[in-house]
């Protein structure tokens, strides 16, 4: 008997479908625990990962401390723009990963795009 997928991996399958990393284009992922935000840049074609940055990096650590979650994925979102236009990347493709796009996953799109990135 076959599992039912049902809830956020039913939604992280459809969007999937849809969008694919490249090499000029990448894939930022976003992952959202109770606690911490995770984002990673895949190139899915090779199936590498290209950068990454949580709340639990260590140059994003110390500005959220005393940061409430939606502050701490404005950094995350600032930090992954970083370390990407510092490899000169600055076009890419957002999976929300099932998640609705609101709040913490909201706040890190946004940020990224307002250091710089294109999506």
């Amino acid at each position: 008997m076959a599992m039912q997928i049902v809830g956020r991996e039913r939604r992280k399958l459809r969007i999937r479908r849809k969008i694919n990393g490249t090499t000029e284009r990448p894939r930022l992922s976003v992952f959202r625990s109770a606690k911490h935000i995770y984002a990673q840049v895949v190139d899915d074609v090779t199936g590498k990962t290209l950068a990454h940055a949580s709340t639990l990096s260590r140059d994003v650590r110390s500005a959220v401390a005393e940061a409430n979650k939606v502050d701490a994925a404005k950094n995350v979102g600032e930090a992954i723009a970083k370390l990407l236009l510092a490899k000169g990347i600055d076009s890419i493709v957002f999976d929300r990963n099932g998640y609705l796009f609101h709040g913490r996953v909201r706040a890190l799109a946004e940020a990224a795009r307002a250091a710089g990135l294109k999506f």
